[in-house]
């Protein structure tokens, strides 16, 4: 594992395009460690999917942004590829580079969405997980077709809890009444959202993977504790937050486990390449 500060690339922000990526980028400082243990992996049969259909390999290089503690990118990582961990935040970065420590093929870089730090038509792929509701869909297209190479793709991935669901509805009145930044699952992304369409320019595959979870009672209490709108020790009302997370445990666990429904998701598609004035 090697880190990469590879600086800035040559495009060139405005103070108000920059406030955008930089704000959001402090929001799980301190959360790397629930982050880690709360937050799953993706559908293995997406994972398959992608080496079965799309074209990933062993010699794919794929940028992975707003990479978070490396869910994702461990498991591109363990099928081979070369993998561009790109995240603003310090504190996911050297979880990152602890969870993933020994693998050759990876590469951390302090970069954002619209800044990522990497060369001109340098990867074959981007994917985001659990990352595109932060960003500026116009920069973050802007800087994908600087970094592609030419048909290159990008993939929107999402874990979204089933909200027919009712553990997933209990849990959505509970963020709901003690959480006052909590904007719905998934950051409060909806299927076929306007910001997807605007990105790829409404022409996009979608695709879904039953993913159930599985959960003992720390994980659940940190899966909650993992988002940015969750409440922090000292918060008003944080110790009623918890119990009410444990009780709702408590009532559905069977042999100390907690199944949630949940699936992963994809937006599939590519974006024009950037024009020579641009670049």
């Amino acid at each position: 594992m090697m880190y990469a500060n590879i600086g800035q690339t040559n495009c060139s922000l405005s103070e108000t395009e920059r406030v955008y990526s930089v704000d959001s980028t402090q929001n799980f400082s301190g959360l790397a460690q629930q982050y880690e243990l709360g937050r799953p992996a993706y559908a293995e049969k997406f994972i398959d999917t992608l080496y079965s259909k799309y074209g990933f390999g062993q010699e794919s290089v794929i940028a992975d942004i707003g990479s978070g503690t490396g869910k994702l990118a461990k498991q591109l990582l363990d099928r081979g590829s070369f993998v561009y961990c790109v995240e603003p935040n310090a504190d996911m970065r050297n979880a990152a580079a602890d969870t993933l420590e020994g693998y050759e093929k990876l590469r951390i870089v302090d970069g954002a969405a619209a800044e990522t730090g990497l060369d001109r038509q340098s990867v074959d792929f981007v994917t985001t997980a659990q990352a595109f509701h932060w960003f500026d869909p116009e920069l973050f297209k802007r800087e994908c077709r600087r970094i592609l190479r030419r048909e290159g793709t990008v993939f929107l991935i999402w874990n979204i809890r089933d909200r027919s669901d009712e553990i997933n509805q209990l849990s959505f009145e509970i963020y709901s009444e003690f959480c006052p930044d909590f904007k719905g699952f998934g950051g409060g992304i909806q299927k076929d959202d306007k910001r997807i369409q605007q990105f790829f320019d409404s022409r996009y595959e979608y695709l879904e993977f039953p993913h159930p979870l599985f959960y003992n009672r720390a994980q659940f209490i940190s899966r909650s504790l993992s988002g940015s709108y969750s409440l922090k020790p000292g918060d008003k009302r944080y110790e009623e937050y918890i119990e009410a997370l444990a009780s709702l445990y408590d009532k559905y666990e069977k042999d100390h486990i907690l199944e949630i429904a949940n699936k992963t998701v994809v937006y599939i598609g590519t974006v024009s390449q950037i024009r020579e004035n641009e670049s």
